[in-house]
């Protein structure tokens, strides 16, 4: 039985390994295969497709986050394990091999997963609403064992290689202290400025060159302890240029209703005709009365930036025929991509649309990844003024992230299926014997059992 150090190196495509010799040596040790995805090309969905072997519409993760009908709210980012329906690879492997140990460094879902070992990103949230960089661990004494992690530069206007630098040290010290038998580890370095400048521009060869060096030691530690390593992706990042206001086209519309206070507008699905959560380049469209749902897609499809709308029979085609999906979804052009912006005038914009808030946003938001580009040096000095009070035990309020402003200085985004191999997400693996050139993502949870030879 060999034991399996699997890498999820978000954004990861053939193109790019081109600039990362340390892993592109993985594959010539073993092979390199086209990997498949499945749509929304999103982390949420096709983590969980990699683990259970199942396509969204069996596992249910319709994408990073969706609305909760029996809650009437929309949430992205949950991390309950509970969530994912279906067998996870730990469950098939503990059939054959009851003592069989999981490690779980940052792959989504993980709270509450039965794994041996958990590290995740989870703040500090203070009574007084502070937010402070920590992350969560089980058991609990593993927390003492790594240093702090540095949350704002997973994700933000500072995010960046510290945090992937992070999770690659406290992979080694997995490898080292724990010896699991199966190691995931989760990389968001590419992520970062693929997203901000696009994968055409010089950052992006660049961030792939930086993240090989950071990986370097880690896949060098698993080399000499003989561990078999799998480096895969979930999506590639294409270029894009055009923000598609879904939400604003059903307010329009009369659609969708919003209700105020204090002068400022949010979204309010409880009495919404149609409205959007909109998920990068995927968009779900939840409709109250069925009677509508023609209408509605007549509607989405008429506007510039959707390539498609899917409903019934086409959701299945995809995988996407589960309750959580929306009752329509849509799937952007290939330069395109979706807001989750509703209001009209910016002056009665909600106070989380200027901060990073990944929790309260009723869509992705990749404009959290700049300071606000209307007046950057602006934003940057009310970051200052924000840490100072933080720094003092002070509330604080980081409003750094641009609205429209924001939006349009997106450059890259993923969701659609890849149309181009070389853009698209790839597989490699140390170990030439079960080599092939292409690999579904329903089939990587099977092909990891047999690595570790626990095939049943």
């Amino acid at each position: 039985m060999s034991k399996l150090l699997v890498l999820d190196v978000v954004g990861l495509t053939p193109r790019l390994l081109a600039h990362m010799p340390r892993l592109k040596a993985v594959a010539g040790q073993g092979f390199q295969a086209e990997l498949g995805t499945v749509l929304p090309a999103v982390t949420c969905s096709a983590q969980s497709t990699f683990l259970t072997g199942a396509l969204p519409s069996e596992h249910g993760i319709v994408g990073n986050g969706w609305y909760f009908r029996e809650l009437g709210e929309v949430f992205l980012w949950r991390q309950h394990n509970a969530l994912v329906g279906g067998d996870k690879i730990w469950d098939d492997a503990r059939r054959l091999r009851p003592d069989y140990t999981v490690a779980n460094v940052c792959w989504w879902y993980a709270m509450g997963a039965r794994v041996d070992w958990t590290i995740t990103p989870r703040p500090i949230y203070r009574a007084d609403g502070r937010k402070e960089p920590d992350c969560y661990t089980y058991p609990p004494s593993l927390h003492d064992e790594l240093p702090e992690f540095p949350l704002f530069t997973y994700w933000g206007p500072g995010a960046g290689m510290p945090s992937s630098q992070w999770i690659a040290d406290a992979a080694r010290h997995m490898l080292k202290t724990k010896q699991p038998d199966l190691t995931l580890v989760y990389v968001p370095h590419l992520d970062y400025d693929l997203q901000r400048f696009g994968p055409s521009a010089p950052q992006a060869p660049a961030a792939a060159a930086e993240l090989d060096k950071v990986l370097t030691p880690l896949l060098d530690d698993a080399a000499a302890k003989g561990t078999t390593v799998v480096v895969l992706s979930e999506y590639g990042i294409t270029d894009v240029s055009r923000p598609v206001d879904i939400n604003r086209l059903l307010r329009k519309e009369g659609l969708l209703e919003v209700y105020t206070q204090d002068g400022m507008e949010y979204l309010d699905p409880w009495v919404s005709r149609a409205f959007a959560v909109a998920d990068h380049q995927v968009a779900h469209v939840y409709v109250r009365d069925q009677a509508d749902v023609a209408a509605v897609a007549k509607l989405c499809a008429t506007l510039p930036g959707v390539d498609q709308v899917l409903e019934g029979p086409d959701k299945a085609r995809y995988g996407l025929d589960h309750d959580r999906a929306g009752d329509l979804v849509l799937v952007a052009e290939p330069d395109s991509w979706f807001t989750y912006y509703y209001w009209l005038d910016d002056a009665h914009a909600p106070d989380f649309a200027r901060v990073v808030e990944i929790h309260r946003k009723p869509g992705y938001d990749p404009a959290e990844l700049f300071f606000d580009p209307a007046n950057p040096a602006a934003a940057k000095r009310r970051a200052v003024t924000a840490v100072a009070r933080k720094k003092l035990g002070l509330r604080y309020v980081m409003d750094v992230v641009g609205l429209d402003a924001g939006a349009q200085a997106v450059r890259g985004s993923h969701g659609r299926l890849p149309d181009d191999p070389d853009d698209g997400p790839v597989f490699l693996c140390s170990d030439p014997s079960l080599a092939r050139k292409e690999i579904a993502a329903t089939e990587v949870k099977a092909l990891l059992l047999e690595l570790a030879g626990l095939a049943s």
